[in-house]
This record gives C-alpha cells, structure tokens and sequence, in this order.
C-alpha cells in the first residue's frame, strides 16, 4: 500500500527497514563507520530521526526537525570521496531491501539530495583562484 503524496510506491515501514538496514551496514563500514560514530551516540535516535526526514522528503509527511546541511558542515570530517561512497552503499540497500520501482526512485531522489549537500557542505569551500577545496 502506497501513502498518500508519495513521491514513488513506498510506505512508512519500507522506510523504517531501509534506515535500519543501511545504517547497520554503516556502523561497520571502513571508511563511514567510524565517521558516524564519531558523531552519533544514540542509533536509534539518529535512525528514527533519518526516517522523518525520508518520510518527510518522501511521503510528505510532517515531523523531521534539523538541517542535514548544517549537521553535515558542523561535524567538520565530511569529505568528498564519501559522498559517492555512501550513495553507493545506499543505492545497494535500497536493491537489497525495496521492490525496483521503489528502489529507482528513492536512489534518483537521494542522489539529488547528495549533489546538493556535497555542494554545500564541501564544495562550497575555495583555494585563491575559485579553485574548490576538495580535502
């Protein structure tokens, strides 16, 4: 069953099961874990509240409160190399977990969503010259 609004065929628990999954694989990750782990001391709290930012983004649900763009730039490790690392294990979760269509749709928006925060949170920095910061 697809909620209402929904971007693309999806529900609240397949969103639930996907945030679980995804960030399972994180916490054990070579290069994300220990990213994350430097940040996040509540998983559950951090999961849950991913879920509502995807539920809102998705489903157009009300209840995520932050700015993905201001925690990013505020833990001062992101990189660029781990953007496409972390859609990438993203991308394989959503295969893993959700039927195609479900899974297209959520990779298409999140890739969105990752050019616009690599933009903002590492990109956004410049070398005399204009030339982009990319370490």
């Amino acid at each position: 069953m697809t909620e209402p609004l929904a971007r693309f065929p999806i529900t609240g628990p397949e969103i639930d099961r996907v945030v679980t999954a995804f960030y399972a694989r994180v916490r054990d990750h070579h290069m994300l874990g220990p990213v994350f782990a430097a940040h996040v001391t509540d998983w559950p709290e951090h999961e849950a509240k991913v879920a509502a930012f995807w539920k809102g983004s998705i489903l157009h649900e009300d209840g995520y409160d932050g700015s993905p763009m201001r925690a990013h730039r505020q833990a001062g490790d992101v990189r660029p190399g781990m953007f496409p690392v972390w859609l990438g294990l993203f991308d394989d979760t959503l295969r893993r977990e959700l039927d195609p269509l479900a899974a297209a749709g959520w990779s298409a928006l999140a890739h969105r969503i990752g050019t616009s925060l690599r933009a903002g949170v590492v990109d956004r920095e410049k070398l005399p010259g204009g030339i982009p910061k990319l370490r």
